[in-house]
């Protein structure tokens, strides 16, 4: 990935996370997942997990980022994490997948806010404080001025970075992560798309 294609993938990121953070709780936003049922210059349908279809009206000048694999062994302290959770049984939280931001993009979007991926799931953006492999793999997250979340990274967790892609990549089946706005019409509009490439899917 060259320079310039680094920069407009950071800025796409940033300014999804900022988004998705800013508006978690507004009750016109919603998150789209699922597969690319067709792909127009200015229309993306999708049949979401729910199996029903979404068409999302994507805005002038709309950004478009990929994902690519990372492991629990590339995440170490002082990196910045995006971690959806749940709260387990026995106590504290397990990570259901885990996002490693770019160094650029540290910061972005910090806090713990409720989370869609499954019910009573989070989703907390911070800096590693620790790493711990006693029992498995945890990291402990600070965020928000010395807030401190643990949550433990089950070996099976789907563990990815960003990446460059392209309109190209929305192709019949691709899955992708849409942050969308619902309008007063009841239409969904759209500036920023995560798509899936070489084999990677967005797990957020």
């Amino acid at each position: 990935m060259n320079f310039k294609t680094s920069l407009l993938v950071l800025g796409t990121i940033s300014s999804l996370f900022i988004a998705g953070a800013a508006t978690a709780q507004a009750a016109d936003t919603l998150r789209v997942r699922g597969t690319v049922v067709s792909f127009e210059p200015s229309l993306l349908t999708v049949k979401t997990r729910q199996g029903d279809t979404s068409a999302v009206k994507l805005n002038t000048g709309w950004k478009i980022s990929g994902v690519a694999s990372a492991s629990q062994e590339d995440i170490k302290q002082g990196d910045f994490l995006g971690i959806a959770s749940v709260s387990k049984a026995d106590g504290g939280s397990g990570a259901l997948e885990v996002v490693i931001f770019p160094a650029a993009l540290k910061g972005t979007g910090e806090g713990d806010r409720p989370w869609d991926l499954q019910p009573n799931s989070r989703m907390t953006n911070g800096t590693v404080a620790d790493v711990t492999d006693i029992s498995g793999r945890a990291v402990t997250l600070t965020y928000d001025n010395g807030q401190t979340k643990k949550i433990s990274i089950p070996d099976s967790t789907p563990v990815v970075t960003f990446a460059s892609a392209t309109p190209a990549d929305l192709k019949p089946g691709a899955t992708v992560f849409v942050t969308a706005q619902r309008e007063a019409d009841g239409t969904l509009s759209s500036s920023r798309v995560v798509v899936g490439n070489n084999g990677v899917i967005p797990p957020m």
